[in-house]
C-alpha cells in the first residue's frame, strides 16, 4: 500500500465527509493505494456515527474509537500502530489541511528520501494570540532539538517513512515534537514543506493557550531526556559534586578563619552563630541529595527493560550477503 492518512479528531461531524471526499479526490487522481484511518478521540458529538458510514461505503475506511478524550499524542500512536502504507500523512480533521498537499509530500519522502517531512504553514489564518507565541515557541524549540531547518514543529500535516512511524513512541503531549523524536531515533533526514493552511469551516479549536505551557515543560522532559535519560549519574552526580564540593571549602574556609582569630587572641563569635556555616552545610547536604538522586537513577536505569533498545537500521552477517 502506498499511503496510510491518520486523522485524529474530536468532535468534528462535520467536516469529516468533506475531508474524506477530498482525500479520495487527490488519492484517486494520483493512482495511490491508501487507506485513511480516523481516531476518534472520544468525541461526543456524532462523528464516530459518521465514520462507520464512512467505512461502510469505502473500504479504504479504518476507524479506532476512544472510550473518552485522552489527547492528539495517544490518537497518533494508536494510528501508527495500524497503519501499514509505505508512506504514513497525518492531518488534522478540521479541514484547516489541505490534501493537495499529499502527492508532493509523498514525493518527498519517496523519491528525494526524507525521512520525515513538515508541513510549514507560512501563511496562517490564527489570531495573533495564536501566531505569536507560536513563533516564540517554534523558536524554542529549534534551538533545544536542533533541527534549525523547521519553522512549524506543531504542524498537524506531516508525511513519514513507514519506518519513523513505527521506531518512535508518542505519548504523552510530545506530538508536539515528533521531528525531535525521529531524531533521538536516527532519522536525521528531516525536511520542510510550505502548505496552505486554510481558515476553520466548522466548529472552533480545541486547543488553548495552556498549550503553550504544557509545550515548554515537554521540551524540557524530552531534552533532559533524550541527553541524560540513559546516563543520569552525568548530570545529577556531578551537579551534586560540585555543590558538595563548594559547600566543603567554604565550611573549611569558615573554620580556618575561625582558628586563625583564636590564634592571634582575636574575639570570635562561635561557627555555629554565623550564617555561612549554615549555607555551607545545607549546600553540602543538597549535593549529597543531587549525588544519591544520579546514582538511584543510575540504578534504575541499568534495572530498565529498554536499557539496550538501540535503533538499529540494518545487520551484516556471514554469509548473508
Amino acid at each position: 500500500m502506498d499511503i496510510s492518512v491518520i486523522i485524529p479528531l474530536f468532535n468534528e461531524e462535520e467536516s469529516l465527509p468533506e475531508l474524506f471526499a477530498w482525500i479520495k479526490k487527490v488519492m484517486d487522481t494520483n493512482n495511490f493505494t491508501y487507506e485513511v484511518i480516523f481516531v476518534n478521540d472520544g468525541s461526543t458529538d456524532n462523528s464516530w456515527n459518521v465514520i462507520e458510514k464512512l467505512s461502510s461505503e469505502n473500504k479504504e475506511v479504518k476507524g479506532i474509537k476512544f472510550r473518552r478524550n485522552y489527547g492528539k499524542s495517544p490518537a497518533l500512536f494508536f494510528g501508527f500502530k495500524e497503519a501499514v502504507g509505505d508512506v504514513v500523512i497525518t492531518m488534522d480533521a478540521d479541514l484547516q489541511d489541505s490534501p493537495d498537499e499529499i502527492p508532493e509530500l509523498y514525493r518527498m519522502i519517496t523519491e528525494d528520501n526524507y525521512d520525515l517531512v513538515s508541513g510549514y504553514k507560512q501563511k496562517r489564518y490564527d489570531p495573533l494570540s495564536k501566531t505569536i507565541p507560536t513563533k516564540l515557541f517554534n523558536a524554542t524549540a529549534r534551538k533545544i532539538s536542533g533541527i534549525k531547518n523547521l519553522h512549524d514543529f506543531n504542524c498537524g500535516l506531516k508525511a513519514y517513512k513507514k519506518d519513523v512511524v513505527k521506531n518512535i513512541e508518542v505519548y504523552g503531549e510530545m506530538h508536539r515534537y515528533i521531528p525531535y523524536l525521529a531524531k533521538n531515533a536516527g532519522f536525521n533526514k528531516i525536511g520542510e514543506k510550505v502548505v496552505h493552511h486554510q481558515a476553520r469551516k466548522y466548529g472552533k479549536s480545541k486547543f488553548g493557550l495552556n498549550r503553550f505551557i504544557n509545550g515548554y515543560l515537554d521540551l524540557i522532559t524530552l531534552w533532559f531526556l533524550s541527553t541524560f535519560g540513559r546516563k543520569p549519574m552525568h548530570v545529577f552526580g556531578f551537579l551534586g559534586s560540585i555543590m558538595f564540593l563548594l559547600g566543603f571549602v567554604a565550611t573549611v574556609i569558615i573554620g580556618i578563619d575561625k582558628l586563625i582569630a583564636l590564634s592571634n587572641g582575636v574575639p570570635q563569635r562561635l561557627i555555629t552563630d554565623s550564617p555561612y556555616f549554615y549555607i555551607s552545610l545545607t549546600t553540602m547536604m543538597i549535593g549529597t541529595q543531587l549525588f544519591i538522586a544520579g546514582f538511584l537513577g543510575d540504578l534504575i536505569s541499568r534495572s530498565s527493560q529498554g536499557r539496550n533498545d538501540y535503533q538499529i537500521e540494518k545487520t551484516i552477517r556471514i554469509g548473508s550477503i
